[in-house]
């Protein structure tokens, strides 16, 4: 994925959003609900009713970028309502952009010793 890079905070707005917003109206919630400033370098991630939209809203230094992924199969992991804001780690960003449940990653099994 194109956008931020390693160590950047992420912030879910947990329950449903309207994904009829753009910039400006996630911006006010990424303000309003989840107590952040819009413009302060971190992620903000957005789902929708159905939980197969995921938007990304990251301050760059220069402007607001917008990211927008749809799901063709299945959902978008994500904490309901009363869990009112959520941290992730960028690694856990990149399992949510890619549709896996970031709560509870299969890891496998662990990697054999050398020597």
């Amino acid at each position: 994925m194109i956008g931020p890079g390693t160590g950047v905070r992420v912030y879910l707005a947990c329950g449903v959003t309207d994904m009829r917003k753009g910039i400006g109206g996630l911006a006010a919630l990424a303000q309003d609900q989840l107590r952040q400033k819009p413009a302060g370098g971190a992620v903000f991630a957005f789902r929708g009713r159905r939980g197969d939209r995921l938007k990304l809203l990251h301050w760059d230094g220069q402007g607001f970028c917008l990211y927008y992924k749809v799901l063709e199969r299945g959902r978008f992991p994500w904490p309901s309502s009363k869990d009112g804001t959520a941290r992730l780690t960028s690694a856990q960003l990149a399992m949510l952009w890619e549709g896996i449940d970031w709560r509870r990653p299969d890891w496998g099994a662990p990697p054999a010793r050398v020597g």
